[in-house]
Formats: structure tokens, C-alpha cells, sequence
């Protein structure tokens, strides 16, 4: 049973679904470019490593803390290259307005955080795209 305008329904959702993501990323981008740029660093360490349902090995979540300046414990989550371990020692950078939103691990061995971001831009970004003119010709057709 073919239900009328479904399609539409469901090119909707996913463009709305990338598009958020491209905010949230465009978002992140922005803050790790002005606090990598004016932030203040701090030694920090990736204090657990968590694999997601069902055991899928390119799903891990990374969470770091660190001690701000006057010595209050933050701790986040950040992407994180495979390589990186539970006690990896890291660099963090932050702002010291609000650290526990703008922590960014900020070291080497791994892409650098502006990439990251720029990456997870520029994917959704596309994908939003693609998913948009999908829609475009469901519904005003081919032109023919």
C-alpha cells in the first residue's frame, strides 16, 4: 500500500535532520576556532571511553576532564581519533567564561579540532543538499 505524499514526508525529515546537525556542527565550529585562537590551555586526560550499542567498532564516545585555573574539575566529551585510550594524557583548551561548553582537546595525534568540525560540516551540509534537490524533483518533477 503506497501511501500519497510519503515520500515527501520523509525527504522533509532527513533535510531537517542534516540541517540541524549542519547548525550544531557550524556552531561548534565556531566556538573551537575562537577558543583554540584566544582559549587558555590545561593538561587534561581522557577519563573513559565509551562504545556504543551493539558493540559497533567505529562508535566510541570520548569523555576528557581537566582542572580550570582555580582548580574546578571539568569534564567533557569531544571526538577523539581510535587511538585515543582511557588515561591518554591530552592538551585542553577553553574558555574560562564557560569551560564545561567550550573544552576542546586541542593536542597532537589527532585531527585538529577545526578539521573535525569543518568535516562534520561539510557531510551533513552535503547530505542535507542531496536530500533537498531529492526533494525539489519529487516534487516539481524532472522539468520534461
Amino acid at each position: 500500500m503506497e501511501v500519497p505524499g510519503a515520500g515527501y514526508v520523509v525527504l522533509t525529515l532527513l533535510v531537517a535532520l542534516f540541517g540541524a546537525l549542519v547548525w550544531k556542527y557550524a556552531r561548534r565550529l565556531v566556538t573551537v576556532t575562537r577558543v583554540l585562537r584566544a582559549g587558555v590551555r590545561a593538561d587534561g586526560e581522557c577519563v573513559r571511553v565509551e562504545t556504543e550499542p551493539y558493540n559497533r567498532s567505529d562508535a566510541r564516545r570520548h569523555f576528557f576532564a581537566f582542572r580550570t585555573a582555580d582548580g574546578t574539575r571539568v569534564e567533557f566529551e569531544d571526538l577523539a581519533g581510535w587511538s585515543t585510550t582511557e588515561g591518554a594524557r591530552v592538551t585542553v583548551t577553553y574558555d574560562p567564561r564557560d569551560p564545561a561548553r567550550t573544552a576542546t582537546v586541542a593536542g597532537r595525534g589527532s585531527w585538529s579540532p577545526v578539521l573535525q568540525s569543518l568535516a562534520l560540516v561539510a557531510g551533513c551540509g552535503l547530505a542535507a543538499l542531496g536530500f533537498a534537490v531529492l526533494l525539489y524533483f519529487e516534487i516539481f518533477g524532472s522539468g520534461r
